[in-house]
């Protein structure tokens, strides 16, 4: 079993492995008390006034301790941030960094109006909306009692939050944000006189693509909007 995990973990593409990485190293220090949570929320003021930079990294790192809404939070960012990358971004980890860049700098904006203090659970429900867009045809089965396809899963995953009692704030949160990086990549640019305004910077390319990562596009089957059936 620990050597099947093992092996797991070293095939896990680069970008997928660092931020799970950091979210279990990051619960493991808040369970082991050698931090605390107040130290790792959004707090504008604490950020400005006293440059504690750390909390807009943080904030995206824990799920809450050990238990059900942490497994839970980490199996769903391992699963689609790691279908994510080794799909649609395949050769694209510049592109896929952009997305993350993007998507937790709007967060950001955002919960300076609502007043979120955690959004690891808004970034994962990001990650499930911007798949679930891109591969549209796939069935989904959720807990062996909903069958459903994929564009579907998000509001799902919604309601089941509701039942548990949860603010949907923040799984809001994550489908807009979804929606708006899913929209500027990949409806604008395909529209009349549309253009991607996405664009990677390309400081960011040098640092994460190699020359013939560049140039080595996705299979059809997972390029924006999912395979074409026809």
């Amino acid at each position: 079993m620990a050597q099947a995990l093992q092996q797991e973990y070293m095939e896990m593409p680069i970008i997928t492995k660092a931020y799970t990485t950091a979210c279990v190293l990051t619960t493991a220090a808040v369970q082991l008390e050698i931090i605390s949570p107040f130290q790792l929320y959004f707090n504008p003021d604490l950020i400005i006034k006293h440059y504690q930079i750390w909390r807009l990294f943080t904030t995206f790192l824990f799920f809450g301790t050990f238990g059900f809404n942490f497994l839970f939070n980490l199996i769903f960012t391992y699963r689609y941030c790691r279908s994510l990358e080794e799909g649609s971004f395949r050769g694209r980890p510049a592109d896929f960094f952009y997305m993350f860049l993007f998507g937790g700098t709007l967060m950001i904006v955002i919960a300076i109006f609502v007043n979120q203090a955690f959004l690891g659970q808004a970034f994962t429900i990001m990650l499930v909306y911007i798949w679930c867009r891109r591969n549209p045809y796939v069935r989904m089965n959720f807990f062996g009692l909903l069958n459903f396809q994929a564009p579907y899963l998000p509001w799902v995953l919604l309601a089941f939050s509701l039942l548990l009692g949860n603010s949907v704030i923040v799984d809001l949160m994550g489908i807009a944000v979804g929606h708006v990086y899913f929209f500027l990549e990949d409806i604008c640019p395909n529209q009349p006189g549309g253009m991607r305004l996405l664009k990677t910077p390309w400081i960011i390319k040098y640092i994460f693509e190699s020359p013939i990562a560049e140039n080595q596009p996705p299979p059809p089957e997972d390029r924006p909007g999912g395979f074409n059936w026809g």
